[in-house]
């Protein structure tokens, strides 16, 4: 393989940079594509099986995402509390509640109304954040270099990635940690209550 009259290293696939941008866009619009898909076959599937697992596919995509971002912490901590922890404490609460959706009360249009708006104003948002690997960046120039030089002293843990989850950004993995065992004791309880109706029942 040659590009621009010059062979093309197979072992480094950053010896081609306009094929590996190429390919990077391809797998980014394709991931984006299944990841829309799946949405919208969570909003018009009535089972709520095939819902918690179209979630849990969902989350797996999105890991696969981060990925390709480069973002492979992130990619983890998705795949294993939103497509792991999170599918298998809906399945153990389907199975105590049943999988059909109950009929709707109420029109979907104030819901839709509010999803389009909370949208709208998110997109909106992001137009003051830099561009993507924009090396101008606030976090280039200040964080990320105070990370690299002072974290191995600071906090003494030669893994760029454990120092600024479990120090730099401890209270956000703490928080991160709170949220997930927030959720795992509200489906107990969930779990506990219908279990004590259904024993008053039988009584």
């Amino acid at each position: 393989m040659r590009w621009r009259g010059r062979p093309c290293i197979p072992a480094g696939i950053r010896a081609c940079p306009i094929r590996s941008a190429v390919i990077d866009q391809v797998i980014d619009v394709l991931l984006l594509i299944l990841l829309v898909i799946t949405a919208i076959a969570v909003v018009r599937i009535k089972s709520l099986f095939a819902v918690v697992m179209l979630f849990g596919i969902y989350s797996l995509i999105t890991a696969g995402i981060f990925v390709v971002l480069d973002a492979v912490d992130v990619a983890f901590t998705e795949a294993a509390v939103g497509a792991g922890i999170t599918t298998v404490l809906m399945l153990t609460t389907l199975a105590r509640t049943g999988h059909k959706q109950a009929p709707a009360r109420h029109s979907p249009a104030l819901p839709l109304t509010v999803v389009i708006i909370t949208g709208a104003v998110l997109f909106w948002g992001t137009q003051d954040m830099p561009r993507f690997a924009d090396p101008g960046a606030p976090i280039h120039l200040h964080v990320a270099d105070r990370y690299i030089e002072a974290g191995p002293e600071e906090v003494g843990v030669p893994n760029m990635v454990t120092a600024v989850l479990a120090s730099y950004r401890g209270f956000d993995t703490l928080g991160e940690v709170a949220v997930v065992f927030t959720a795992g004791v509200g489906v107990l309880a969930l779990l506990g209550v219908r279990r004590r109706r259904k024993g008053d029942g039988d009584g």
